[in-house]
């Protein structure tokens, strides 16, 4: 069932335009859940949520970035008609889901957003005696299940991917490093903490900072005494680029750590302003990220036709237009219903093999990458389909 898979990849990396979603669709499920029945022959409502409008710069950003994505996969659609109606949120919960509402009425079949969990939340309880499904921007687990769907790459998802290639490679004593008292990091320490379980590896310890340049000095000591002590060969980072990835990778080495044995993985992406790869403490890290390849060839694509590149987010919207084209173009007038949206086999996006689970989470095919002397080499490529290694 996944040859038709494989070759439509082929396919990807010949054809320009080449970012259509492809869906995989041997075996169409017994029974259909919630969502409406549409008429497959004429144009489908599609009501796009973006927090534009907003008093935030960032916000209105990301909203033209989002719409503009959309409209990209839209062109890129043959045999379907999506009749898409852009509603702005100004990044405010109350108002999404007022506006989501307001879709519905208008004649909306799917909502694609809005960005932010919070207002994801909103809409999925304004909607949630409206049989419509929601494909939110959001990456929180949290905010997922019933009708509400997030196409964000969420910390668990990441997690496997990272903590089941450490363990492949013999790196199994794993500490997990998280600053304290941060709802970021404390969900980012949580799923790596998951996901070493499932996968087998034993847990060194699960040290934490105050997240503050002087909490992070203060605990350095003890952190790098715990790794030592325990047999620890791999430390996994909750911490990101913005926050206290470059200094713990420095002053860890610094206090006896030798990362020739003692592996340094990152739960977030490292390359994430570029000139963290230039760090001496991030040399020979790994992390993961979407298929390189599929991904410079949408920002080739989005940059040609806007005029500028797309913001990092921007591809869900792309990915959700073009599966919701995919599922249409399949000609079931249950091709919006969650067991439709939920089928196994998955879609490949612009940033590789992604599907929608049952409880509103997703998968997402990543790539292992190293930072080899400043620059970002993949180790271990990105799944081709949901058959294979990587999962």
């Amino acid at each position: 069932m996944f040859a038709f898979l494989k070759n439509a990849r082929k396919g990807f990396s010949l054809i320009f335009p080449i970012f259509i979603v492809l869906f995989v669709a041997a075996c169409q499920p017994s029974s259909m859940s919630s969502g409406p029945t549409i008429n497959t022959s004429k144009p489908v409502r599609v009501a796009l949520l973006i927090p534009g409008e907003s008093s935030s710069a960032g916000d209105n950003i990301i909203a033209r970035s989002l719409e503009n994505a959309a409209r990209l996969a839209i062109s890129d659609l043959e045999g379907v008609q999506i009749d898409l109606r852009v509603y702005r949120t100004s990044g405010n919960a109350e108002k999404a889901a007022s506006v989501a509402v307001a879709a519905v009425n208008d004649g909306a079949q799917i909502i694609l957003g809005p960005l932010y969990g919070e207002s994801a939340n909103a809409v999925g309880l304004a909607l949630s005696n409206k049989n419509i499904n929601i494909l939110a921007f959001s990456n929180k687990p949290s905010i997922a299940g019933g009708n509400v769907f997030v196409l964000g790459n969420t910390f668990q998802n990441t997690a496997e991917r990272i903590v089941s290639y450490s363990v492949n490679q013999g790196r199994r004593n794993v500490m997990i490093v998280h600053g304290a008292d941060n709802v970021s990091e404390e969900a980012g320490r949580d799923a790596l903490v998951q996901a070493a379980n499932r996968n087998g590896a034993t847990i060194t310890g699960v040290p934490s900072f105050e997240m503050s340049q002087q909490g992070v000095i203060n605990a350095i000591p003890n952190i790098a005494a715990q790794a030592r002590n325990s047999g620890t060969d791999a430390i996994l980072f909750a911490s990101g680029t913005e926050g206290a990835l470059p200094l713990l990778t420095q002053l860890l080495p610094e206090n006896g750590i030798n990362t020739e044995t003692t592996q340094f993985i990152g739960l977030t992406r490292w390359d994430i302003p570029t000139a963290t790869l230039s760090l001496p403490g991030v040399q020979g890290a790994w992390f993961a990220l979407p298929d390189p390849g599929l991904s410079n060839r949408y920002i080739a694509r989005y940059s040609a036709a806007f005029g500028e590149p797309p913001h990092p987010i921007s591809g869900l919207a792309y990915d959700g237009i073009a599966a919701i084209g995919a599922l249409v173009k399949s000609g079931n007038s249950n091709a919006l219903s969650s067991a439709a949206l939920t089928q196994s086999s998955g879609f490949v996006g612009v940033n590789g093999v992604f599907r929608l689970l049952p409880d509103g989470t997703n998968q997402r095919g990543l790539a292992i990458a190293q930072v080899q002397e400043n620059q970002v080499i993949v180790i271990d490529p990105a799944p081709r389909s949901f058959s294979g290694s990587g999962f």
